[in-house]
């Protein structure tokens, strides 16, 4: 009998199995899609302590997210870099004092050691200025960070993975009933129909999480979960420094715009109430017309349709706490036990974002341990996620390290391989002496040794899969690489 089986595969229940595991608990995770294809893949992929979440008072969850980003860089300093966010001032919304008196809270409350603080910027003398519209005189800069977000999840259960826990992807519950003071749990998945037998739960299935209660456990009427959508558009790039910029709109919202994949820029996100199927969220004509207009706000080159490459859409499964708006609902996550040792436990995980998700693990385990009793000790503050064993602000000397090992490799995708897989990059490249030499080309810089690796180590099984969550290459390949992708896949 298993200790732990966890429901969901975003980056609560990866982050979950990850702790658990390594704390000695045996461990199963069942996805019903692929690991990130929810919520999780659909940020706009920061590590921050949320600065518009000041305004509505949630100090705790600002407080934990701050302290938080420093430990996440050190973790996977690969796929989270620290990033400068340029808030202008903007007449008639919210007043200098504030936005200046917000962000030296916002430097002070959370352990800051290797961001750089708050500073003052002058729009009519600094590069920052230039693509926006005359009339912004006055911003502030301050620190957050970036995360690739999918690979964030999938090096989360890579590591549970390597650790000894069963990760199950393409494999969806179909029930848990308890029986014998445990749960025994039916699967049907890639492995055909199987049952496992575990002593707790954890319903980690994100905005799923009230089905999984009502259907899977055999629930009625649940209703915890409020979804809340959020939508962003990726564009052309609109301007040639490395810095994001933090806007905010006439409604009261915030919106960012940050450059992308090198040649493109991310705009968004909106925060609308979503009463549909999770499954069919996409984004919205309104939607689109919001973020261009709320662009074309700022920038003086005039943003439209047709400079849109992607969008994508998610949405959030924050926990109802009965707020009259959707950018108001709490962003903090909210668990609740039910059951004990005897009769078999359940942890269902509400809300949670990724700058929390260690620390929400850590609050599972502790509620885990006081039904189970307890075995190693926490151990993630000071661990490093696979391919993050190098220093925060080594990312460049180590690419130097792998230039001089590859030399005939193409700067470009070094540097790629270097940010998606860390030192594991040379488990991609091994003996290699040329591009030529990693096998099948698929377009763009995607070639056969990295798609096996894929396949092999981090349970990609779809072109969508490798080409949209593992990699952001779907921006750059054509229909036929995608149709020749998909026949080495088949084969």
């Amino acid at each position: 009998m298993l200790d732990i089986f966890v429901i969901g595969g975003g980056i609560n229940g990866a982050s979950v199995a990850r702790d658990a595991v390594g704390r000695g608990y045996s461990v199963a995770l069942a996805e019903m899609n692929d690991l990130a294809s929810g919520t999780s893949s659909a940020a706009t992929k920061l590590i921050h302590g949320g600065l518009r979440y000041l305004e509505h008072y949630e100090f705790r969850l600002v407080h934990e997210a701050l302290a938080e980003r420093e430990v996440l860089w050190s973790a996977a300093p690969h796929v989270i870099w620290p990033l400068r966010f340029v808030l202008p001032h903007h007449k008639g919304l919210r007043p200098a004092a504030v936005l200046r008196a917000g962000l030296a809270l916002y430097d002070h409350m959370g352990g800051r050691r290797l961001l750089p603080a708050t500073k003052t910027l002058d729009l009519t003398r600094d590069e920052a200025g230039k693509p926006l519209k005359p009339g912004y005189r006055l911003a502030f800069e301050y620190s957050d960070c970036w995360v690739n977000d999918a690979r964030f999840v999938v090096l989360n259960a890579r590591d549970a993975a390597d650790r000894g826990a069963s990760i199950h992807v393409r494999t969806k519950v179909v029930s848990a009933r308890r029986e014998d003071g445990g749960w025994t749990i039916e699967l049907d998945g890639e492995g055909g129909k199987q049952v496992l037998r575990a002593r707790m739960l954890i319903n980690a299935a994100g905005p799923w999480v009230d089905e999984v209660i009502n259907g899977v456990l055999g629930h009625k009427e649940a209703h915890h979960v409020r979804l809340v959508q959020g939508s962003h558009i990726v564009v052309n790039k609109l301007y040639d420094h490395d810095r994001c910029y933090f806007f905010q709109n006439s409604d009261g919202r915030i919106f960012f715009a940050i450059p992308y994949e090198d040649d493109f820029t991310l705009i968004g996100t909106t925060d609308r109430d979503y009463h549909g199927d999770p499954r069919d969220v996409k984004i919205t004509a309104e939607e689109t017309d919001y973020l261009l207009a709320a662009a074309n706000e700022y920038f003086a080159k005039q943003v439209t349709h047709a400079d849109i490459v992607w969008t994508y859409s998610g949405v959030r499964p924050l926990f109802d706490d009965g707020a009259s708006a959707a950018q108001e609902a709490t962003r903090d996550y909210v668990l609740k036990l039910e059951g004990d040792a005897q009769t078999g436990a359940v942890i269902n995980v509400f809300g949670g974002k990724l700058t929390t998700s260690r620390r929400l693990a850590e609050s599972v385990l502790e509620k885990i341990e006081a039904v189970l009793g307890g075995k190693g000790p926490a151990w993630t503050k000071n661990s490093t996620l696979p391919g993050g064993d190098f220093g925060v602000k080594s990312f460049e000397a180590e690419l130097r390290r792998l230039g001089m090992d590859y030399p005939a490799m193409g700067a470009g995708l070094l540097r790629r391989l270097l940010r998606l897989y860390g030192t594991r990059a040379r488990v991609i490249l091994g003996g290699a002496k040329s591009q030529a030499d990693l096998g099948t080309h698929f377009g763009a810089d995607l070639y056969g040794a990295e798609v096996d690796y894929l396949l092999a180590q981090e349970w990609a099984r779809s072109a969508e899969d490798i080409l949209w969550r593992r990699t952001k290459l779907g921006l750059r390949v054509t229909p036929e690489d995608v149709v020749r992708l998909e026949d080495y896949l088949a084969g």
